[in-house]
């Protein structure tokens, strides 16, 4: 009786075991899917294009775990977000240096800028001190541009 109890309780735990490992290995192809997005486009995405170029890799990825996993990333320190005035939140992958965005405004993409705006301490009013700065180009993007040829 007792052994039978042992085979139930071992069985109980293996399955759940079992279970663990799949959510945890469908989390981990999940979330690395969604890395694997953000390195091959190189640019800032909203979770919808997230969820889109993810599809290819996991066609059931729903937008839920789209969103989870883009605050996980974030509270890991692998993406940052990036916050254009009056525009939904996209996210880039963090420690890259000093740049700005681009915002198309025929597609709604956005795009990495590099390099800055030379003397921005002289626009700083008289005895203010400046902490950051945020630059946010806007215009139409090289294939939008072609396109409309």
């Amino acid at each position: 009786m007792l052994e039978s109890a042992f085979l139930v309780a071992s069985a109980s735990l293996a399955s759940i075991d079992l279970s663990a490992r799949c959510e945890m290995e469908r989390t981990t192809r999940q979330r690395e899917s969604i890395r694997q997005v953000f390195g091959e486009t190189d640019r800032p995405l909203g979770p919808q294009e997230v969820l889109e170029a993810a599809q290819s890799y996991i066609p059931g990825l729903g937008i839920a775990t789209v969103y989870r996993t883009l605050k996980a990333l974030t509270e890991e320190g692998w993406l940052i977000p990036v916050e254009l005035p009056g525009e939904p939140q996209r996210y880039e992958i963090a420690g890259k240096g000093h740049h700005h965005h681009f915002r198309c405004r025929a597609c709604d993409r956005v795009f990495e800028t590099s390099g800055c705006v030379p003397n921005l301490r002289r626009l700083v009013p008289s005895g203010f001190q400046l902490d950051r700065h945020e630059v946010v180009l806007y215009g139409t993007c090289e294939t939008c541009v072609q396109s409309s040829a």
